[in-house]
């Protein structure tokens, strides 16, 4: 099917916005405000006039920036925040008035920039724009409710910018709910695994990966299978993949030209970010890789656990069991709203890029 095969058709949808120009995304309410952030810079001009372009986070604090009543759909998210406190702001979603959020990721991680340094990004469900401009088209459904929680466990204030749009419309039976989920090994135990999700119960389908790596080796560090535990799996999985940079759709070290990482950004997958403060094979190397199951979800009926092994070469030709620093978020979808089996550690100190 194209993206662009429902464009022409006509429905009985409603269109919505919310943005600190309208906090609640009422009808004939945006652009309203009196009193904002750009209230000096608009004096002279008066309401209508970019009065409430943002607003302020306050430093270990929570902000709700959307609370919507369905059945509706949110299509879109777009927001900025300088790159020194993508670790210290934490997205949360809740859905059907839910007290457990479905998605608990910090912000960079959430738009495939682990690192506190920018990375372009050109995908279908993800795009990151000069100079951080980062957007979400993943489609989140809802029959009842949804809310939106930005938490700041810093120690600093600063401005937020952000636009939510959504649409108004029936949720069909067979729609599932959208779920993020972030998980950091700050080292992976040696001859251990990472857990990018750990076992859930329910019914639905995995949907995207994104990893901040950290090779704390030389050498080449991306020989771990990526595998898949799908209703009741045990000691192996059902899906089991050849390599790290096979999983997210590249080959043969990233190497092009002989030497050196090749960045890439496609619709489904993508190594946009390569950080090689001292050469191609030198320790402490960063990157950012990202691949999307849309056109190929990964479907469980019963439950669904995910892993990934840190390995690099050591001498004679023998795979090196690495530990390495791996963050991840997970995207899927599943039956039901909320899920008490996902608990993120999302101290500052487990957090924290240094």
């Amino acid at each position: 099917m194209s993206l662009l095969s429902d464009v022409n058709k006509l429905s009985d949808a409603k269109s919505r916005s919310i943005s600190a120009e309208n906090f609640t995304g009422a009808k004939g309410q945006g652009g309203r405000a009196t009193e904002g952030t750009g209230k000096d810079a608009s004096r002279e001009l008066g309401v209508g006039w970019k009065v409430s372009p943002s607003i302020d986070i306050q430093p270990e604090s929570s902000v709700t920036i959307a609370e919507i009543d369905g059945p509706a759909v949110i299509k879109h998210l777009w927001m900025t925040v300088f790159p020194d406190y993508w670790r210290d702001l934490i997205i949360e979603m809740y859905w059907e008035n839910e007290t457990t959020p479905a998605v608990q990721v910090p912000y960079g991680d959430f738009f495939c920039n682990g690192w506190k340094e920018r990375a372009n990004v050109n995908s279908i469900p993800i795009a990151v724009n000069p100079a951080g401009g980062m957007n979400s088209y993943w489609e989140m459904p809802f029959r009842k409710h949804a809310k939106i929680v930005i938490r700041n466990i810093g120690k600093e204030t600063f401005p937020l910018y952000y636009q939510i749009d959504y649409s108004l419309e029936d949720v069909p039976d067979n729609c599932a709910y959208f779920y993020a989920y972030w998980n950091r090994s700050n080292p992976v135990p040696y001859k251990g695994v990472h857990t990018l999700l750990p076992k859930v119960s329910g019914r639905g389908q995995y949907v995207g990966t994104y990893i901040a790596y950290q090779s704390n080796n030389t050498g080449w560090w991306g020989e771990g299978e990526m595998k898949f535990y799908l209703d009741g799996d045990q000691d192996y999985p059902t899906i089991c993949g050849t390599g790290t940079e096979d999983y997210f759709g590249g080959a043969w070290d990233f190497e092009q030209p002989q030497g050196h990482y090749c960045s890439f950004a496609t619709a489904f997958l993508g190594m946009p970010q390569v950080i090689t403060p001292d050469g191609m094979y030198r320790s402490q190397q960063r990157f950012g890789m990202y691949r999307w199951h849309i056109l190929d979800p990964i479907h469980f009926s019963a439950d669904i656990s995910v892993t990934i092994q840190s390995l690099g070469w050591r001498s004679g030709g023998r795979y090196l069991p690495q530990q390495d620093d791996i963050s991840s978020t997970v995207y899927l979808y599943m039956e039901q709203p909320s899920n008490s089996e996902l608990k993120p550690d999302l101290s500052p100190d487990h957090l924290e890029v240094i």
